[in-house]
């Protein structure tokens, strides 16, 4: 594969508002053995890259490339671990933190960062896919444990990896309860398959109460510590909630007492993957089914790179509606 030598990437050169995200001229960077150089085709965009422009993330050096996944064609891959011209996703594992991420025509990460697939889905649907799916997938089994005919409570629900996590659910046979600061955006989360729409107000627990009286049996808290104490007391004896998300950018309890915050019987876990936590067969399972019809997944608008501020405004204001993805 023929390699230009310069490519178009957004950089951000130290913390600041959505106008430091800048479009620049750099290098095509070169892999060494061991790692995998991708064209990108299309990037999701997440909260994480906001906690990084925002000057909130740790382990950040900068000028940097942000963007912790990514989908899109191996341009070249010194180690043979995958062909040139095979489809492919990466994500995490210090993406656009320690190492430059997503948000250009190319980007060089680890291949223990990749997985490769097979689909003919549209590059942008792709894109949306990698971090939300497993996020919402490692949060479910492994954070919660969940099983069929489970009711689950999802906190943030119109969060991309909520309605993720609603859809994932509901194709397990779960009844899925989930949050909403505007119950003018149900419409969303029916079309992620939720049975009942719970207006969030700040108090929760009362409200999941009265549809289902002696608690859940999970919840999912993505949006961080503000709620969870509200969370946990929507919860059932031994039942579990599992912190996986900070929509609030808020992710520590002050003055922390475990016997006094936590409901007797309740337990509380927590969840942060990287893209072995993903199987390959989960989520080649998953395009196979999207491609077929057979599941959906909740997409907000697709953004050029020149228009990557006005794509972290959207998300910044909470009204993206689904997952933003930007592309080439």
């Amino acid at each position: 594969m023929s390699l230009p030598e310069t490519m178009r990437a957004v950089v951000l050169d130290a913390p600041g508002p959505s106008e430091a995200l800048r479009v620049r001229d750099l290098p095509v960077p070169t892999p060494s053995p061991g790692e995998v150089l991708i064209r990108v085709t299309a990037s999701g965009i997440n909260r994480s890259e906001l906690h990084t422009r925002l000057g909130l993330a740790e382990g950040v050096t900068f000028p940097r490339v942000l963007g912790i996944e990514t989908t899109g064609v191996v341009a070249a891959c010194p180690g043979g671990e995958f062909e040139v011209g095979a489809r492919v996703v990466a994500m995490m594992g210090g993406m656009g933190r320690e190492f430059d991420g997503g948000y250009a025509e190319y980007t060089c990460v680890p291949a223990r960062q990749v997985i490769g697939i097979r689909t003919d889905l549209a590059p942008e649907l792709v894109g949306a896919l990698p971090e939300m799916l497993q996020t919402a997938y490692g949060s479910l089994s492994v954070g919660l444990d969940a099983r069929p005919g489970q009711t689950l409570l999802i906190r943030g629900g119109t969060s991309s990896v909520g309605l993720a996590a609603a859809v994932l659910a509901k194709r397990i046979g779960m009844t899925v309860l989930s949050t909403t600061r505007d119950l003018g955006r149900s419409d969303l989360l029916a079309a992620a398959g939720v049975d009942h729409p719970v207006l969030d107000d700040g108090a929760v627990a009362t409200r999941v109460r009265e549809l289902v009286p002696d608690g859940v049996d999970a919840a999912l808290e993505l949006v961080g510590t503000p709620t969870l104490r509200d969370t946990l007391q929507a919860v059932r004896v031994h039942g579990v909630a599992c912190v996986s998300g900070m929509l609030s950018n808020v992710w520590t309890i002050p003055d922390f007492y475990p016997i006094a915050y936590i409901p007797r019987g309740v337990r509380m876990t927590g969840y942060g993957g990287d893209a072995a936590d993903l199987p390959a067969e989960v989520l080649q399972g998953f395009l196979d089914d999207l491609a077929a019809g057979r599941a959906s997944i909740p997409t907000g608008r697709v953004f050029r790179l020149d228009e990557i501020a006005e794509a972290h405004r959207l998300m910044e204001s909470g009204h993206a509606g689904g997952k933003l993805v930007v592309v080439p």
